[in-house]
């Protein structure tokens, strides 16, 4: 039987159970999702966006599904230590697929303002809701279809026309259990016309020995004149697997930031489908791998310029060491109608090792006469001559390795529009160099 057939025969056979732990609204999306993944069936390994990445093979295996969500989960606001502290005092959690309520109400945030349970927000804003749940996914791949059948929670963020959250939110996710396990996990962020918000998502796995896979789809609609940036920070194990699907749309003179980094993993493929639908809107897109040992990390990005005088600008680093490989793919659509536009993609890559290797095919596809678009690709080890210079100056050569790393990755790092962030991250960023990465801690 294949991998397909399998979540087939499986979801025809415990709809229902699925069903009894979501709201109508969430359970409307399931068959027309289903008859998508029949028609569609997971990405074909070694198509043009997965040539690198074989989804049928990774999620072959028999995973388990906690469908009722059973078992007793500590308190993580008890039972868990980020190394990204104080950043925000507006913190949740999702263990596993779970979104957790407790200590929700601490959070303050201004009126109207939601972050929390998907279920909780249909039941609340039904309307909101079906305008916006499972619009922008439909488009997407056999993958976000499938993680549309099959999840029961999620997380919501929805910012009214002009408010501005001053403060950050943080969304721990922890990966647990004691099999192997299949998690799906769903965000939708609504950010209205001249709001603004930021978010922090950082992806841990408690059990190094336990293979986890986990599909995430995050929808955002960013509306006219709003800000919106959106981080992701993966400390995951080597048997995590995370396949990720993000989509976002945008208004006119919006600006939106997204940003990846991977400190440690196990096979990670991020999908990033962005589409600038109003005028002078602005995309930045940036991502960031530290990999060694045997860790997989693949990138694709599709851009979409819809409209004239818009801007976007890609740059993606990986630094690969061990037997790791990387993969980048991306892609840049500019629209006939969507002259004076500006787009700028750029790949830059690191190899310390004769085994690691690294896959990259940017692209351009143009259909305006009036544009300024470039990609561009490098891929090489350290500079030898700044190498011996530092070393000349009495600086030891694993020292000046370290240095030089650090300079490599130092533009993603300050891009980061997060001063918390930004200034945690430039310490674990030299820990993971220097064979010392700090991993969050659990106690459940």
């Amino acid at each position: 039987m294949n991998s397909e057939q399998q979540y087939i025969d499986f979801f025809q056979s415990q709809k229902q159970a699925f069903d009894k732990l979501s709201v109508p609204a969430v359970n409307a999306m399931r068959e027309e999702a289903f008859a998508a993944f029949q028609r569609q069936g997971f990405p074909v390994y070694n198509s043009e966006n997965y040539q690198h990445t074989n989804i049928p093979e990774l999620l072959g295996p028999d995973f388990g599904f906690n469908i009722g969500k059973t078992g007793q989960v500590a308190n993580p606001f008890h039972a868990f230590r980020c190394f990204v502290p104080n950043l925000s005092p507006n913190v949740h959690f999702v263990v596993n697929d779970r979104f957790f309520k407790e200590e929700q109400n601490k959070n303050i945030f201004p009126e109207g303002v939601f972050s929390g349970s998907m279920n909780d927000f249909a039941l609340q804003y039904p309307e909101i809701f079906s305008k916006h749940y499972h619009k922008l996914a439909i488009d997407g791949d056999g993958l976000a279809a499938f993680n549309t059948m099959f999840v029961q929670d999620g997380y919501v963020l929805y910012v009214p026309k002009n408010v501005v959250l001053e403060k950050p939110i943080q969304i721990i996710n922890v990966l647990r259990g004691q099999v192997d396990s299949l998690i799906n996990r769903r965000m939708l962020i609504i950010i209205e016309s001249g709001a603004q918000a930021k978010i922090l998502i950082c992806d841990h796995s408690e059990n190094e020995d336990i293979k986890l896979a986990v599909t995430q789809v995050t929808e955002i609609f960013v509306g006219e004149n709003a800000v919106f940036d959106f981080y992701e920070l993966e400390e995951s194990s080597e048997n995590t697997i995370r396949l990720t699907s993000n989509f976002v749309r945008q208004a006119a003179s919006s600006n939106v930031m997204v940003d990846n980094i991977a400190l440690s993993n196990g096979i990670t493929r991020n999908n990033y489908n962005i589409a600038l639908e109003g005028e002078n809107a602005e995309t930045h897109l940036y991502g960031m791998a530290i990999t060694d040992k045997k860790e997989r990390i693949d990138n694709h990005s599709n851009i979409e310029h819809k409209v004239p005088h818009c801007q976007s600008n890609q740059l993606f680093k990986y630094i690969l060491d061990g037997q790791s490989i990387g993969a980048f793919s991306g892609r840049i659509v500019v629209f006939q109608d969507a002259q004076k536009t500006q787009a700028y993609q750029n790949n830059r890559n690191l190899c310390g090792s004769r085994e690691c290797r690294m896959f990259s095919k940017p692209q351009l596809e143009i259909y305006a006469d009036d544009v300024k678009c470039s990609h561009g690709l490098t891929t090489g080890q350290l500079d030898e001559n700044a190498l011996f210079y530092l070393r000349s100056r009495g600086i030891p050569v694993e020292e000046a390795r370290l240095l030089l790393k650090f300079a490599f990755a130092h533009d993603i790092i300050e891009g980061i529009r997060l001063e918390g962030l930004r200034d945690r991250l430039k310490m674990l960023v030299e820990k993971r160099f220097r064979g010392e990465l700090i991993k969050c801690k659990t106690c459940f």
